[in-house]
């Protein structure tokens, strides 16, 4: 799994953003991550699959594979809902 090119990550006022790549020209397309949604993003621009996310929460985070599991596919439901992903 992949995200669509297009899209920059920024920190900006402290808050992680994702921008459209061409330039801020439509404010809906900006989301904000919090650390957890930063850090799947980071291995969704390499591809990585839901059970590599998964376990990458486990071995950053102090959760439960249950907990871990329920996050990645909320996560990436909602970058589906967004059309980010390839």
């Amino acid at each position: 799994m992949k995200l669509k090119d297009g899209f920059i990550l920024r920190t900006v006022a402290g808050e992680t953003v994702v921008l459209p790549a061409g330039g801020v020209t439509d404010f809906d397309m900006m989301i904000t991550l919090n650390d957890t949604a930063r850090f799947l993003w980071e291995r969704l621009t390499v591809g990585a699959e839901t059970e590599e996310l998964v376990n990458a929460l486990l071995g950053e985070y102090d959760v439960t594979r249950d907990v871990a599991q329920k996050s990645v596919e909320a996560f990436v439901n909602r970058l589906k809902e967004l059309d980010f992903l390839a």
